[in-house]
């Protein structure tokens, strides 16, 4: 009898099954399909160098490896106090004095947590480093979603996620191996601007603007640690509060969500060493405080009823707001802005730092690289600017004065049209989705909008055939492939092998270029532990960390003095080099040239740099090369010498150079991919 009744009600509840339903619309369940889909699809762009295999790659995320590394090993703060010895030998560097570790920290309380619950399928701290980027890429695209969707409705939500997930700019940085700082820096500065525009939202209630003032605070004292580029959300987000003042929307609201946003933030920065307490008094974030001062001051105003009062008040504030100027000035608290910073507000002042203008993304942006990046969407961008200040609330102001500085510093910089690329797919889905609404509204027959939108004569087929252009504009895009190239402009980006599986060569081959990559490992198994290996600074984290070798310098470039010596040495005769080398205790150096079958130069290797060389060092490039060949002091440089001797052996088999105190260690195979050959020559020096 248990038995039976046990099935007659399991029968019961089997047949009732049916009567339930999901809490959930069709059209939100079509959101959701869309939105997975949309993630989906840059979870596959951003997987597509695994043809080439798992690794890290450029130069800076293999030194981002080896501080998560070190904090998995020793623990998640004993970077503070790290002085590592294998790099910029023979002084080192101290870690906690100069990194940004909220990558290395993220990646590493992850890892922490992954690998115990993985089982079998566990996987290396390094594979799971070259994986993480491509997860916070896509993370990166539903923030953005959220922020669009706050911003202009849906369909701009669903628009610029679909954008940033196939912007080339986007993918290049958070593609598979990529794990730098950008990875986690542009996640927590989207991450941080929809939280910080709900917290001052007013049909918000109070304890939820709080909620998100402090979140909000959260993520900007995140992206602090992570990422040099914490100033510029700092810098617009101060811009845009002085222009709510300005336009008198101040409101005690306003007041709360700033204050509470910024003081957690700045409290989380001053607690990373590389910025500490003289943080609060740089010249990027003294404004911080200016802006919170009038803040105060309007709040102070609206509590004092007569003019007289109001006057003197604000004129005792102002006064009080020079004298603290002038005090901090002459007691030389203020700190100055840095380089790097300098060189983006001012693109003039990086011609006077060779260093800095040598590297190529450091470079100003060519108006056509644009286009490139953005396709057709560039001729969108005017468009959405006017549509977001045609209805100006406070988040399409904040979107404008973020669209149109990115738009600034990614023209002064090329490395930051990563910060365009967010703004730029939000203002071009505000300019789609403004354009297409009306005729969208006109198919769905209601002519009683369509007189709001002054449309009264067009047709159904002429709304049609606006959609139909539009997604024929989008495919030119993220469909059709180049003029140049026979794939889309994501496509080309994406499906691209790492550096160090192209030995640094930005040529596209159907088989990795393994010279850098064996020798490292040559280096790594060959050379002794005690060795102290010279190079351009461009190879130094590849030295260090994957052949596992002390280097004088590297692309931390922390030492300018140390990577002056550097180029004097290549570009001085032997006698005086091995003098710099013997001071430095140096046992080999590393030399990459680039060359064609006949021997001609390239120019992806140091037949390329030398002439950076030459600036950084101070030295005339003219007494080196003039017109179309090497002077006769030239021919007598260390670069000149070390570069020829493995071009000429390579090609050969002998050469006609002489050398005195270096001596071939090893050469890699040098193969010929599409008409280039790249060598990688270590040499032993013989004082």
């Amino acid at each position: 009898m248990k038995l039976g009744g046990l099935w007659q009600k399991t029968v019961h509840a089997l047949k009732h099954l049916k009567s339930l339903r999901f809490g959930i619309t069709h059209h939100a369940l079509l959101e959701v399909t869309i939105v997975s889909l949309i993630l989906f699809i840059a979870l596959i762009v951003r997987l597509l160098p695994m043809r080439w295999g798992w690794h890290l790659s450029e130069f800076d995320p293999y030194y981002q490896y080896r501080l998560t590394e070190y904090m998995v090993n020793n623990g998640f703060f004993s970077w503070v106090d790290w002085h590592d010895t294998q790099r910029w030998y023979p002084y080192g560097d101290y870690v906690g004095r100069g990194s940004y570790a909220g990558l290395a920290l993220t990646s590493a309380f992850l890892y922490k947590i992954i690998q115990p619950i993985s089982g079998p399928y566990s996987m290396s701290l390094y594979n799971f480093c070259v994986l993480f980027p491509v997860i916070f890429g896509v993370l990166t695209c539903l923030v953005l979603y959220m922020l669009g969707k706050d911003i202009g409705g849906k369909g701009v939500g669903l628009f610029a996620s679909l954008f940033l997930a196939l912007n080339s700019s986007h993918i290049a940085r958070t593609s598979l191996g990529f794990f730098d700082d950008e990875t986690v820096g542009i996640f927590g500065i989207l991450l941080f601007m929809l939280l910080f525009l709900r917290s001052i939202d007013k049909e918000r209630t109070l304890g939820s603007s709080v909620k998100h003032s402090m979140l909000s605070g959260l993520a900007l004292g995140y992206v602090c640690w992570s990422w040099g580029a914490h100033l510029y959300p700092i810098a617009i987000t101060v811009i845009f509060v002085l222009v709510l003042v300005i336009m008198k929307r101040y409101s005690t609201r306003l007041l709360l969500s700033y204050s509470t946003t910024f003081g957690l933030a700045l409290f989380i920065g001053t607690n990373l060493p590389k910025l500490g307490y003289g943080f609060l008094f740089s010249s990027a974030v003294l404004p911080v405080l200016g802006v919170f001062g009038i803040l105060c001051l309007y709040e102070t105003l609206n509590h004092i009823e007569t003019s007289k009062w109001k006057t003197l008040t604000t004129a005792l504030f102002f006064v009080f707001i020079g004298i603290s100027y002038f005090a901090l000035t002459q007691f030389g608290y203020i700190t100055p802005i840095g380089t790097k910073f300098l060189a983006v507000l001012n693109p003039f002042e990086r011609l006077n730092v060779p260093l800095v203008e040598s590297v190529q993304e450091n470079r100003v942006t060519a108006w056509g690289s644009f286009y490139y990046d953005f396709g057709i969407g560039a001729f969108f961008l005017p468009l959405g600017l006017f549509f977001a200040l045609r209805t100006a609330t406070s988040r399409n102001l904040y979107l404008v004065i973020y669209g149109l500085t990115a738009l600034y510093f990614a023209g002064s910089m090329v490395r930051l049209s990563i910060l365009l690329a967010p703004a730029f797919a939000i203002l071009w889905a505000i300019a789609l989705v403004s354009i297409l609404k009306p005729f969208i509204i006109i198919l769905s027959e209601k002519p009683q909008v369509t007189k709001k939108y002054r449309l009264p004569r067009v047709g159904k087929e002429f709304s049609g055939a606006v959609i139909l252009l539009m997604i024929l504009l989008l495919s030119f895009t993220f469909v059709m492939p180049t003029q140049l190239f026979p794939y889309p402009r994501f496509y080309r980006t994406a499906y691209s092998p790492v550096t160090i599986m192209s030995s640094s060569v930005p040529v596209k081959t159907d088989e990795p270029i393994l010279d850098w990559y064996e020798t490292l490992m040559w280096m790594k198994e060959n050379l002794p532990d005690n060795a102290i290996v010279c190079s351009w600074w461009d190879y130094g984290y590849w030295i260090t960390i994957v052949g596992n070798k002390t280097t004088l310098a590297d692309n931390g470039t922390i030492n300018m003095t140390q990577i002056q010596n550097i180029a004097k040495m290549f570009l001085s005769n032997e006698t005086e080099a091995i003098q710099i080398l013997k001071s430095y205790d140096t046992t080999h150096v590393v030399v990459f040239t680039t060359f064609t079958s006949d021997g001609r130069p390239v120019g992806y290797g140091e037949e390329g740099k030398w002439r950076w060389m030459a600036r950084i060092a101070g030295l005339n490039e003219t007494d080196y090369f003039k017109d179309t060949d090497w002077t006769g002091l030239g021919k007598e440089t260390v670069i000149y010498k070390l570069m020829i001797y493995g071009i000429e052996t390579k090609l050969m088999e002998y050469s006609t150079v002489q050398l005195e105190h270096f001596e071939k260690a090893h050469f890699s195979q040098g193969k010929n991919y599409g008409g280039i050959i790249s060598l990688v020559c270590v040499y032993k020096v013989s004082y």
